[in-house]
């Protein structure tokens, strides 16, 4: 990189699961487009989704989760960390970079708290509803706060720091399945479902929408097309089940194309990550959200209700997502086809499809020769 040195270099730091690195792939994208330099610091676990990461080199900084009971595992997570902070000292030491940004996670505490160390400013990005354990740590540490949705919970009074809300990046694979219009459910027409659980799938998914289907009404369910998503564990009941009930349908661990899926989909069952509500939002479509149950945080549920209070999904906490309420659900909605793109027009009411260049903007304003942002 010794060639490029002129150019601002931006570290971004993400950890854990697609939905961390995704918002930082966004912004990633945007920042190379503004001729910078790009570094992710990531932690081991990550790196399986970072090998397309549009950065010009990727290091891996270790890092712990410290939500052990016991003395011990804190103990442990804490060394872990301490040494992660080290090492990314050394790495920003080398590196020089002009901003360090974090998008949540325990992963980008060791990289954040080193800039702050030294002196380097940084950006914390929290994407969800209610600010996570990590970016609370680091909230008094970072120069700006950036967050996916309008009032967020969790902040930690008088921070030093600007808090401004730039919305969660968007993929630009995510931004083209934007381009299609919502098709609406015709009469006599197949109603295409999307199953999603987050990047590792869920488990609740697999155990209760093929039950669901079951209870249509043979009329209905020959009017069901579905796409899957399953962990490998749940794989072949849920394609056994499918194939016993003779519907269309296609069951995978994973969907490389998954945003023009969310494109093609009538309605989309799934979790509700921040990542997801921001694509179902940009993409404009209909879901039922079942958000995570037993988080300390809540976040899911509270990104949830963003879409929920539009009428643009219908919140299903866990302990109520049966296959009972979902048949009905799914009933309803061909009955009243014209609830579905009802909800496709109020969830992309809520779309914010400029966050990563928000998000750019406010990096690239901390970086003293671009004090006036991006080039427009």
């Amino acid at each position: 990189m010794a060639a490029v040195k002129n150019k601002p270099l931006v570290l971004l730091t993400a950890g854990g699961t697609g939905g961390h690195l995704f918002p930082a792939e966004a912004l990633a994208n945007v920042l190379k487009a503004s001729d910078c330099r790009v570094v992710l610091a990531t932690d081991k676990r990550a790196n399986a989704y970072a090998g397309s990461f549009p950065a010009d080199e990727i290091i891996e900084i270790p890092s712990a989760t410290p939500s052990g009971r016991s003395v011990p595992q804190i103990a442990k997570a804490a060394l872990l960390l301490a040494q992660g902070t080290l090492k990314a000292m050394g790495t920003i030491r080398k590196l020089k970079p002009d901003a360090v940004v974090g998008f949540g996670g325990y992963p980008t505490v060791p990289p954040v708290v080193a800039a702050s160390l030294l002196k380097v400013p940084t950006v914390i990005h929290e994407a969800n509803g209610v600010m996570g354990r990590a970016n609370r740590l680091l909230a008094r540490r970072a120069t700006v706060i950036a967050t996916g949705f309008a009032n967020i919970k969790g902040i930690p009074e008088n921070v030093p720091g600007q808090v401004i809300q730039t919305g969660n990046p968007i993929r630009p694979a995510v931004l083209k399945a934007s381009q299609q219009a919502y098709s609406t459910l015709e009469p006599s027409g197949k109603m295409r479902l999307l199953v999603v659980g987050g990047s590792q799938g869920a488990r609740v998914m697999s155990d209760v929408v093929p039950p669901a289907i079951e209870l249509l009404p043979p009329e209905l369910r020959a009017r069901v097309t579905i796409t899957q998503q399953a962990r490998g564990e749940d794989l072949e009941r849920v394609r056994a089940h499918y194939q016993r009930l003779g519907v269309e349908f296609e069951a995978e661990p994973f969907f490389k194309d998954l945003p023009k899926r969310l494109g093609d989909a009538h309605l989309v069952i799934s979790r509700s990550g921040a990542s997801t509500v921001a694509e179902l939002a940009v993409i404009g479509r209909p879901s039922i959200l079942v958000p995570l149950p037993g988080s300390l945080d809540q976040d899911q549920a509270a990104n949830a209700k963003t879409l929920g209070d539009l009428r643009a999904a219908i919140v299903c906490p866990q302990t109520e997502f049966t296959p009972e309420r979902l048949a009905n659900e799914i009933r309803s909605y061909f009955q009243e086809p014209d609830r579905l793109t009802k909800a496709a027009a109020a969830a992309h009411s809520a779309r914010i499809t400029d966050a990563a260049e928000r998000l750019a903007h406010a990096v690239l304003n901390l970086i003293p020769s671009n004090k006036n942002g991006m080039p427009s």
